[in-house]
């Protein structure tokens, strides 16, 4: 694997943060997790791990954090040419039309996510868009394939769009 693709949740209650990594635990031996309570610790960790050479696959951000709020973040993020590709998704019980509107249009929202979640809900959505940014951005899917929508990459390389198999 040439490169490391993160997951971020970010989230400021801590039982909801554990309830959505243990959700996505699945996928965390091939896309590492990070974690923050805010916008701003995520945004430094983001900035860490973007100079070291990884990249931000996914989010999955609460609106309602201490500080800067999520969709701000998602917006910010969509700003930046690094992470302009991460699929956002805004997981959240809180966020009014304007701001999910707002993170729709400004933030190129993928998904959203009304809390509670259901897990294959989540899983199942995890899954989709990690798939769709490993064969958006050229990476060879065969070393994420364990986890990701290995009939969509079987497509892909029978469509031969670039993909092999070897």
């Amino acid at each position: 694997m040439a490169k490391k693709i993160y997951i971020f949740v970010v989230e400021d209650e801590p039982e909801v943060l554990d309830a959505i990594v243990r959700d996505i635990s699945g996928f965390e031996d091939v896309f590492p997790v990070e974690m923050a309570d805010t916008a701003e610790e995520a945004r430094d960790l983001m900035t860490e791990l973007l100079d070291a050479g990884s990249e931000i696959g996914l989010i999955l951000c609460d609106h309602v954090l201490p500080g800067q709020n999520g969709v701000e973040l998602l917006v910010d993020m969509q700003k930046d040419p690094r992470t302009r590709k991460t699929r956002k998704v805004l997981i959240t019980g809180q966020a009014g039309l304007d701001e999910t509107v707002r993170a729709v249009n400004e933030a190129d929202l993928e998904h959203y996510i009304a809390k509670p979640w259901k897990k294959e809900e989540l899983v199942s959505i995890t899954k989709k868009l990690l798939t769709d940014y490993v064969l958006d951005n050229g990476e060879n899917p065969m070393a994420y394939m364990q986890v990701l929508d290995s009939e969509r990459i079987a497509d892909e390389i029978r469509k031969g769009k670039g993909i092999t198999d070897s």
